[in-house]
């Protein structure tokens, strides 16, 4: 490992412990075993660091999912390799996302932004959402899944095992997909709560936004596959 990529993993362990406002360079360099100057010498600032994490951590999750829905996630050995590159960044992320900073911001956009390019693209085992607002349906796919990473310890402790941890991981995202794929609305309960949902987009004073008649017809109108 390079003493670059030491520095980083060592920056994501010590903002996720102190925060970005609670750790520094000295810190950093001391957990990663070399000299404050070499951390400046490759990353500049502490902020500059920071970035690198954020950019780090938001690729990471991108490319491990991709890996996965390409037929990864059929092969133990991807899946065990899998959780020892994410959980670690679970941690960091939960943290730099309640720090209240433009960084915190910054990172949610660009995980919202890998989303978005995830469901817009043409990914095997990802069929396209069937959904008015594809931006509001990455939004909030991306806030559920951070969400339950920012309140870990709730999680943790009504699970009764850490979800950082491959038991607790796996609890988690089994219930999650059991979530995804439940259909526990029944149809008609569906297209009333749509027609209301509707009814209030339509009536509320901000832009114009699709409804979900929109979608089905421009559904009904797309060739098929």
């Amino acid at each position: 490992m390079t003493a670059r990529a030491r520095i980083r993993d060592a920056a994501l362990r010590e903002f996720a412990e102190h925060g970005v406002n609670g750790a520094t360079i000295r810190g950093i360099a001391r957990a990663a075993g070399v000299s404050p100057g070499l951390v400046q010498h490759h990353f500049g600032s502490k902020e500059a660091l920071r970035r690198a994490c954020d950019e780090y951590a938001v690729e990471t999750l991108r490319r491990t999912k991709l890996e996965g829905l390409r037929g990864g996630i059929g092969s133990p050995d991807f899946t065990a390799a899998a959780l020892d590159e994410v959980l670690p960044l679970q941690r960091y992320l939960a943290r730099a996302l309640v720090d209240g900073s433009p960084g915190a911001a910054e990172l949610f956009d660009d995980a919202v932004a890998v989303s978005k390019e995830m469901l817009d693209g043409d990914v095997p085992g990802l069929a396209p959402p069937k959904t008015a607002d594809p931006h509001a349906y990455a939004v909030v796919m991306t806030g559920i899944t951070f969400g339950l990473t920012v309140i870990h310890e709730h999680m943790s402790r009504a699970l009764g095992t850490d979800i950082f941890g491959a038991e607790g991981y796996a609890r988690m995202a089994r219930a999650m997909l059991d979530i995804i794929t439940d259909d526990i609305l029944a149809p008609d309960v569906v297209v009333q709560m749509r027609a209301s949902l509707d009814r209030m987009l339509a009536e509320s004073a901000g832009p114009r936004i699709p409804t979900s008649d929109a979608a089905a017809r421009k559904a009904d109108s797309d060739p098929p596959a």
